[in-house]
């Protein structure tokens, strides 16, 4: 019995399949739409994957970032020279091999920069660091000129930043707060959120900006467990000079991200939603057509013998095809066309400019492709009970 269901099945796809050619306008349709559907979608999503990405690959597990209490960013953040110190003196933080802390105190401010091409100014990060952050964060690597000497007024650009933004290329003079920067040299730290910045010695920008405090305290434990992490926390906690908070520096630089990316994913899903329900109504008529042009041919079918049941598997078996053509096609597209694409953004929670790229990940094409077949299931299953619910008699009539 399953044999001969299985049978008929295969013939009647078979018919169907064959006379493609003949409904190729129709055909196209669907491909087209569904396809526009899934590179869409696909796109807007990796924006939104790329985004988190460079955010929470940001940072080491075995690194923290102390903030005052209460502050969910740097930007809202204040640390006291002398908090500074004590942060940078516990038991708890990792020392090199001269003894001294690997601790860095850092201000971070907003400076205006054009995009290439245009005037139009952006927020861009202006970090200063302190002597020990090039040894805590190893991952950042020079990749032209040098690094910025302490005392002057030379910085550093992320590469990712020297890509955006105009006026930053090494030995350029950029002006900031009525002072002349030099720009010495071109950093990369793993497509991080720091490839987007402009980093400088802490003191000269304390005195350039007119800072008298830090923003945050950037750490290396010397015990890297979450016990490790306790015992600091725990010793900040119990030192009433100090009012700050310990986090692991991956888990604030993912925290950045969730509001932008929430935004991103909800626009995403949106048009998505409207485009789809445009490419269901047009696979519904694609369907319908198909089984308005063989109705004669079902109707013989059905009345020497085949069921119903092989009528529906064959009708929605093609409408599958075409869904899974169109979808293999628009998440083809999104990732030619938009992995590794760069693009800079602000980050609605530092109000900063961020450059990252696009990730079309294994992920996001799987569920484009889910997202196709679903509508290929909801364009053809209407078309596909007509065929096999419409008496023999009429279709043979009206045929």
């Amino acid at each position: 019995m399953i044999r001969r269901a299985l049978g008929s099945v295969v013939r009647i796809t078979a018919v169907n399949l064959l006379t493609l050619p003949q409904r190729v306008g129709p055909s196209l349709v669907v491909v087209v739409g569904i396809a526009g559907v899934v590179g869409v979608l696909v796109s807007v999503l990796a924006m939104a994957d790329g985004f988190r990405h460079t955010l929470a690959s940001t940072g080491r597990s075995g690194r923290v970032i102390m903030l005052r209490a209460g502050s969910d960013a740097e930007m809202s953040s204040g640390i006291g020279r002398e908090q500074a110190a004590l942060l940078a003196g516990l038991p708890g933080i990792a020392r090199d091999a001269a003894g001294r802390p690997l601790a860095t105190a850092e201000l971070v401010v907003m400076v205006d920069l054009p995009r290439h091409g245009q005037s139009h100014p952006n927020n861009v990060p202006f970090r200063g660091v302190g002597p020990a952050a090039f040894d805590i964060r190893d991952e950042v690597k020079i990749v032209e000129g040098r690094r910025f000497a302490r005392g002057v007024r030379e910085v550093m650009v992320g590469r990712r930043a020297s890509a955006e933004f105009a006026g930053v290329g090494v030995g350029s003079r950029i002006a900031f707060r009525d002072s002349d920067w030099t720009v010495v040299g071109v950093f990369e730290s793993g497509g991080d959120v720091h490839e987007s910045e402009i980093w400088a010695d802490a003191e000269v920008a304390a005195s350039a900006f007119r800072r008298a405090t830090y923003q945050s305290l950037t750490a290396t434990l010397a015990d890297g467990s979450d016990a490790g992490l306790a015992a600091l926390t725990d010793l900040v906690a119990r030192d009433r000079r100090l009012s700050v908070s310990v986090q692991r520096e991956p888990e604030y630089y993912a925290r950045q991200s969730r509001t932008l990316s929430w935004l991103i994913e909800v626009l995403g899903y949106t048009v998505a939603v409207f485009m789809a329900v445009g490419a269901t109504f047009g696979a519904l008529n694609c369907m319908y057509m198909a089984v308005a042009s063989r109705q004669v041919e079902i109707a013989t079918l059905r009345a020497i013998g085949f069921g119903g049941f092989p009528v529906v598997v064959s009708v929605m078996i093609e409408a599958l095809l075409l869904a899974s053509l169109g979808g293999a096609i628009g998440g083809g597209l999104a990732y030619v066309y938009c992995d590794g694409a760069t693009l800079s953004t602000l980050n609605f929670n530092t109000f900063s400019q961020v450059a990252f790229a696009f990730r079309v990940t294994p992920g996001l094409l799987a569920r484009g492709f889910v997202w196709a077949l679903i509508i290929g299931i909801a364009g053809g299953l209407l078309p596909a009970l007509r065929a096999a619910t419409l008496p023999v008699t009429v279709a043979l009539r009206t045929g």
